[in-house]
């Protein structure tokens, strides 16, 4: 893991930075506000460990120019200050989480672990994209486009067409898509499965086929050659 951290007390730095080794994070330390500055938009970092009080630009001054500009690293702000109002106004600037100095070294490790892993999963949530030719689905914004051009679905057929999707180019029974869809307890013999697909087809077939009926058994999501 890619750490910066920033601060001009020698002594903390000096502590900080041969524990985070210790626990196999690389570190690279900046002592003013403006050499950190330069790093930030040199390099990614994984986190930044951020002094308020620094020579120059100060921490408050320098999340807020990150968030500015778009840099949405993690920031856990290391701090003296324990006042109340200090803590809200660094998390209003745009920190994701504040420690108060002095800490236990473990706390640091486990509040660096928490928020590059939050980091993380919300990075891999909002990348999950679904494609099949000209045909997209962006599960985490219920959006769902062909050839770029938004399609309107009720929540039961961007169902539907997110599980032909995520099983895309195989045979999918209708029984088994009754259970995918609407649950296992719904009635077998009903035709809303044929119904659905209809209403599918109408709306993302304008311009290529890609539900295709397997006869006698049920149907498959691919796209047309």
């Amino acid at each position: 893991m890619n750490v910066l951290l920033i601060e001009d007390d020698k002594r903390i730095s000096e502590f900080i930075v041969k524990g985070l080794e210790e626990n196999n994070f690389t570190v690279h330390l900046a002592e003013t506000g403006e050499i950190a500055r330069d790093l930030i938009q040199q390099e990614i970092w994984d986190i930044i460990l951020m002094d308020i009080m620094l020579p120059g630009i100060d921490g408050i001054q320098l999340v807020k120019l990150m968030r500015f500009k778009k840099n949405h690293t993690p920031v856990l702000m290391l701090s003296a200050l324990s006042d109340t109002d200090d803590k809200v106004n660094a998390l209003d600037s745009g920190a994701d989480d504040y420690l108060v100095k002095p800490f236990h070294f473990k706390e640091l490790i486990s509040r660096v672990n928490a928020l590059t892993r939050r980091t993380k999963f919300n990075y891999d949530k909002v990348e999950i994209l679904y494609t099949l030719g000209s045909l997209t689905i962006n599960p985490e914004e219920h959006k769902v486009t062909e050839n770029n051009n938004l399609i309107d679905l009720s929540p039961r057929e961007y169902k539907l067409l997110l599980f032909l999707l995520e099983n895309r180019n195989k045979v999918m029974p209708r029984t088994q898509i009754l259970n995918a869809v609407w649950g296992i307890n719904y009635d077998n013999n009903t035709n809303v499965v044929d119904v659905y697909i209809s209403y599918l087809r109408n709306k993302i077939e304008q311009n290529h086929k890609f539900i295709h009926t397997i006869k006698g058994t049920g149907y498959m999501l691919k796209e047309e050659l």
